[in-house]
């Protein structure tokens, strides 16, 4: 058993590695025990655990690492207790387990791995939505969770230049956008690039590492329509097993009314009449799971999260590639792209009474286009104008492009 999948590992290791280092990896050590990166499908969380086995082992045939696939059908004939119980005997040290929520009783194992084993290093990735379910069993106080995101554009920046720029924390930003903008601006055009030109690419197809792979875009589109139906289909029913087809075709019926409403008020009832879920829990657990999965954002007026679920909020695509893969209304590209990029740097946000956003209950913003005035936010403390089709801003009219540079 062990010798397989030392092999198929190596191959793993050498075919899965790239050469760009997302942010996440340069912001967290992984060096607990036992790590989960939760995250949505397609940003990068194999590469992740391919990029810290060679960080700690260069040596592509160390022993003392082993990278499995819990979806491989090699470790499917196993448990995932067995394989590292075999793994820490032949003096392994760091296991990393993909997919982790394709295992059965993956949590139940992950506890006994932690109890039994303390000289071993787990990192494991799977679906955002596995922070629903992984207290089955009592990973609290054993496992350190993380959350993972999409590409900033800043990254993206960086991946299709060579650049290393790096991120800026929101309060200076608005304070020193001037020069910072001047500073980046610069910085691009020395590699013959225009910031709005890399914007425009970032916001149809940036915010997935794997664009990389496609030359053809429309062929990246058409991928990422089908890693959304993947998502419902498959990590759906592994987190949630006791759902079956019928619940499946329900929640593709909700994505879908939501991506052609996007932005869409939430109102419960509307919802349960146009997707004919009829349970208000149900209904909610399936809101929930879209949220976690990354596949749509909510965005509430008050700090309550769900139980505040009956009142008008709205509800939009998770990040800008998703409204143009499926074709979704685009009025609201420019909200995601700040809402995303804002919350993704941990960031506290809700809708404002007056303008956009109000962010970390201090500044609020108002987004739009190069003609944006400020009439909705007049008389507003700490008010700013988020700018799409501008390079450079002044004073409180702040490019919207450069909020990609908060993580």
């Amino acid at each position: 058993m062990l010798d397989e999948l030392f092999l198929q590992s190596r191959d793993f290791i050498r075919l899965l590695n790239q050469q760009y280092v997302r942010y996440f990896l340069k912001t967290h050590t992984l060096d607990h025990r036992m790590s989960i990166i939760t995250g949505p499908r397609g940003i990068g969380k194999t590469t992740t655990l391919i990029q810290t086995i060679l960080k700690h082992y260069p040596n592509p045939i160390s022993k003392e690492a082993l990278y499995i696939s819990a979806d491989h059908r090699s470790v499917q004939s196993h448990t995932l207790y067995t394989i590292a119980e075999a793994f820490y005997k032949n003096e392994g040290k760091l296991l990393c387990i993909d997919e982790i929520h394709k295992a059965e009783n993956w949590s139940g194992d992950l506890k006994m791995i932690y109890d039994s084993f303390p000289g071993l290093r787990v990192i494991a990735t799977g679906s955002s939505a596995l922070e629903l379910s992984h207290g089955s069993h009592d990973l609290s106080r054993r496992a350190v969770v993380y959350s993972m995101h999409g590409l900033s554009f800043r990254e993206f920046i960086e991946m299709e230049t060579g650049l290393a720029l790096e991120p800026l924390f929101l309060e200076p930003l608005i304070k020193n956008h001037e020069q910072q903008a001047y500073e980046i601006i610069s910085a691009v055009e020395g590699k013959g690039r225009k910031i709005l030109g890399l914007f425009g690419e970032y916001l149809q197809w940036g915010y997935y590492p794997y664009y990389k792979e496609y030359s053809d875009k429309k062929m990246f589109a058409m991928t990422l329509d089908q890693q959304v139906t993947t998502t419902l289909e498959s990590d759906f029913l592994a987190v949630f097993p006791s759902f079956n087809g019928l619940s499946v075709r329900k929640m593709k019926k909700l994505m879908a009314i939501i991506a052609q409403s996007s932005p869409f008020t939430l109102e419960i009832k509307v919802l349960k009449e146009a997707s004919e879920i009829h349970d208000d829990r149900t209904l909610k657990n399936y809101l929930y799971f879209l949220e976690k999965s990354g596949l749509v954002r909510f965005i509430y007026r008050s700090r309550t999260g769900l139980r505040a679920m009956e009142k008008p909020e709205k509800i939009t695509l998770g990040n800008p590639n998703l409204i143009h893969a499926l074709g979704a209304n685009t009025g609201t590209l420019r909200e995601t792209f700040f809402a995303s990029m804002v919350e993704n740097a941990d960031h506290s946000m809700i809708l404002a009474k007056k303008g956009d956003f109000e962010v970390d209950s201090k500044y609020v913003f108002e987004v739009g286009g190069a003609n944006k005035t400020f009439s909705q936010i007049k008389g507003v403390d700490e008010s700013y104008l988020a700018l799409d089709e501008i390079e450079h801003g002044i004073g409180r009219k702040i490019p919207l492009w450069m909020f990609g540079f908060l993580y």
